[in-house]
This record gives C-alpha cells, sequence and structure tokens, in this order.
C-alpha cells in the first residue's frame, strides 16, 4: 500500500514543481523577450500545459484513490479528495474560463495590450481577470500542496496491513 502511495505522491510532487517552475518562467519570460506580447505567448502557451496536467493529476488521483481505502482514515481520505476536486477545478476555470475571457480580451483590444490606455475599460477587465488568474492557480497549488502532505504523512492501519509479501501487488486492488 505504501508503494501505490508514494506513486501518488510523486504524481502530485511533479506538478507541484511544474507550478513553482512556472511562476519562474514566466518571470523570466517578461525580463528576457524583447516583446510583451510574446512572453504572453510563452506564459500563455506553458500555462495551458500545467492547468490541463493539473487537471489530469487530479482526476488520476481522486480515482486512484479509491484503491486501499480501507486501509486509511475516512475524515482525511475525504479531505483529500475535496482538496483535489479545488486542484481539478481552479485548474479548469483557470483553463477554461479565465484564459478564454482573455483571449477575447485581446482580440477585442485588436492591438498589443501596451498599446491600450490603463484606464481603458478592456485593459482594467484584463488585468482583473489576470488577478483572478493568478488567485485561481494559487488556490490549485495549496490545495495541491496540503494534499501532498495529507498523502505524505498517511498512515495506514496496520491491524488491517498484512507486512508478509510487500510486493504483492494482488492486495492492491481489494476492496
Amino acid at each position: 500500500m505504501r508503494f501505490f502511495s508514494n506513486i501518488r505522491l510523486l504524481l502530485l510532487a511533479i506538478w507541484l514543481g511544474g507550478a513553482v517552475f512556472f511562476i519562474g518562467v514566466a518571470q523570466t519570460a517578461f525580463m528576457v523577450l524583447p516583446q510583451r506580447e510574446s512572453a504572453g505567448a510563452v506564459v500563455g502557451a506553458n500555462l495551458a500545459i500545467l492547468n490541463y496536467a493539473g487537471i489530469g493529476v487530479a482526476v488520476l488521483l481522486l480515482l486512484s484513490s479509491v484503491v486501499g481505502s480501507a486501509l486509511v482514515s475516512k475524515l482525511w481520505l475525504w479531505v483529500e479528495r475535496f482538496l483535489l476536486l479545488i486542484v481539478a477545478a481552479a485548474c479548469a476555470v483557470g483553463q477554461f474560463v479565465i484564459a478564454t475571457w482573455l483571449a477575447a480580451l485581446r482580440s477585442q483590444m485588436g492591438r498589443s495590450i501596451d498599446e491600450v490606455a490603463a484606464d481603458d475599460p478592456l485593459r482594467v477587465q484584463f488585468n482583473t481577470l489576470h488577478e483572478y488568474s493568478v488567485w485561481v492557480m494559487m488556490a490549485a497549488m495549496a490545495a495541491a500542496l496540503i494534499t501532498f502532505f495529507i498523502i505524505a504523512n498517511r498512515k495506514f492501519d496496520a491491524a488491517k496491513e498484512t507486512k508478509a509479501d510487500i510486493y504483492d501487488f494482488s492486495k492492491e486492488f481489494k476492496a
């Protein structure tokens, strides 16, 4: 059971690492690339990858949470599932709602975002949506981090878990 739990933990850690790395990529893109439009395109493409990966990892971990669930605390199992739903929902909202609105606003502006006046209603709305995007991603990262610690500190019921053969994976898939 620990092996399977460690695999789940690794998946979550990979996504969290990607999310933290994305922060650096976003800042670097705007510092290094000569045009902010190009930097925005790089950041948007990377954010899409991160959002799709977050949805995939969260759904996979939700589905795999039923394996061996009899060996763990029901309260923490449901907290984990709720937090994974938050990760999936935040990534989905970021990708399918906020990113779509941002793209629509960019096309309505008809020119580079930097050329639009700061008090223009489209620019104000763009900036507000960008802030929402940041907060949604931070919520997904916070939920993933808490889930990481829940899985890492999981205690399995020793009375229910047999230690005879730790590599007998047939026990992993029984209810």
